[in-house]
């Protein structure tokens, strides 16, 4: 069964959707080996060992959803959660590797840092719709400026950041470089 993308709705990932972010990550394919924990910081004493680990970075990211710290949103096609996309103040990370300037105080800069869709919804444009999203998401909370960190389509990491093209094509700039392969894009709001 095909599916199109215009019922497609955007929710921000909190307490009472905590159950459709768990779904999604814990589908076959989805990335519950991360749980979206690559760039936040883990809390102390978290265990190691592979299976530990995993619950550890879930058991983490559901502490942030608890105490209100934006995560993220989920895109949702007929009330099933179909999609994800990391956007959150860029103070809730670890250092991402973006500029510093004066115009960035405490909560203006908000960052995409990851991004999950299915394989059946890929190539439908649903990664151009995520942005959108989390453009708006952030604007209603006050963000003065979204900032993305994307790859070369021909990255053989970190491609779940997104690509550079799709972001040029919706008004980010290049600002710098995070590392050998992050490109760090800004749009002003």
């Amino acid at each position: 069964m095909a599916q199109t993308l215009e019922n497609l709705e955007f929710r921000e990932v909190d307490r009472a959707r905590w159950d459709d972010f768990e779904r999604l990550f814990e589908a076959r394919g989805g990335p519950k080996y991360c749980w979206c924990m690559v760039w936040r910081r883990m809390p102390s004493g978290a265990r190691s060992d592979a299976q530990a680990k995993n619950q550890a970075k879930k058991d983490a990211l559901h502490g942030f959803v608890a105490s209100g710290t934006p995560v993220g949103i989920l895109g949702y096609l007929d009330d099933e959660p179909v999609a994800w996309c990391s956007i959150a103040p860029r103070d809730s990370y670890r250092n991402l590797g973006g500029p510093d300037g004066p115009e960035d105080a405490r909560g203006s800069v908000w960052s995409i840092v990851c991004f999950f869709v299915p394989r059946r919804l890929r190539g439908k444009g649903m990664t151009r719709r995520l942005i959108e999203a989390a453009v708006d998401h952030a604007r209603e909370r006050g963000a003065a400026i979204v900032e993305a960190y994307p790859v070369d389509p021909t990255s053989p990491s970190y491609r779940f950041m997104g690509f550079i093209g799709t972001f040029e094509a919706m008004g980010f700039r290049e600002v710098g470089r995070a590392g050998t392969r992050r490109h760090v894009m800004r749009l002003s709001l």
